[in-house]
């Protein structure tokens, strides 16, 4: 075939990028790394469980590896697993805390570290390199909890607010710096974390809740069209545009669903 007529097969963005994803053990995050490795990166696989990041990275293959730990302090030996450079960090690993304001002190302190501190300790590492060379881009995966709200998990929805004002705070102060960074903002997607959040789960989050996999196809056509916020079920916008433009109106439909669940 003439060299003109060949067929012309692009070359991902994301080919032989060096990506961590944390929480890959399973859910968004091993959905996330099977998705950058397919695109032709390279991929840290981490999960506090190490027998967890490990079947994940050896269903990868030759383009992962497992380094298990602490979300919080394991920058490092990522980045040394990578060959000294990290192009995307996604901080996904997440602490699903229920409860109210009656949580005790270690469920709140835990739900700080995971879904807050542990996105500040990773940036704090990794900017100096990505504003050194102009580029560089930080994925947190927030929830729509941190948008909106969620009944029955204080600890989860105030610490994901907190998620979600980091990354705001990072990419209106570094944007013009070459850092990109975007926030992951599902509703209900189908993993052990829905499990986890019971019969509020079930009336609130299951009736839309969507596959992994969905999670990260929304992530790469919100990197592709450069949008911070990443949206996999797009109603969430609307209940978003609500909860900022008439808070009494959302207040009073999240209350109604707070005393449905208290009825169920």
């Amino acid at each position: 075939m003439p060299s003109a007529l060949r067929e012309v097969i692009p070359v991902s963005a994301y080919q032989d990028q060096r990506i961590v994803v944390t929480g890959a053990g399973g859910g968004i995050g091993a959905a996330l790394a099977h998705r950058f490795a397919a695109e032709g990166a390279r991929v840290v696989v981490n999960d506090l469980d190490p027998a967890r990041a490990a079947v994940v990275a050896a269903s990868i293959g030759d383009r992962a590896v497992a380094v298990p730990g602490d979300a919080s302090q394991i920058v490092a030996e990522a980045r040394e697993a990578l060959g000294g450079t990290v192009d995307v960090y996604c901080a996904n690993a997440g602490h699903a805390a229920g409860g109210g304001a009656d949580a005790e002190e270690a469920v709140w302190e835990a739900a700080w570290d995971v879904n807050v501190m542990a996105h500040v300790r990773a940036a704090r590492l990794l900017l100096p390199d990505w504003l050194e060379r102009g580029s560089g881009r930080f994925v947190s995966t927030v929830s729509a909890a941190g948008l909106l709200t969620m009944i029955g998990a204080a600890p989860y929805s105030v610490t994901k607010h907190g998620a979600l004002a980091f990354a705001e705070w990072l990419s209106l102060t570094y944007r013009h710096r070459g850092v990109q960074v975007h926030a992951i903002c599902p509703q209900g997607v189908r993993t052990d974390m829905l499990t986890a959040a019971g019969s509020a789960g079930e009336l609130v989050l299951a009736p839309t809740a969507i596959e992994p996999e969905a999670v990260a196809d929304a992530l790469f056509d919100g990197m592709e069209k450069g949008r911070f916020l990443i949206l996999p079920h797009p109603e969430v916008a609307g209940y978003y545009a609500v909860r900022a433009t008439e808070p009494d109106r959302w207040l009073d439909g999240m209350n109604h669903l707070q005393q449905t669940w208290e009825t169920r």
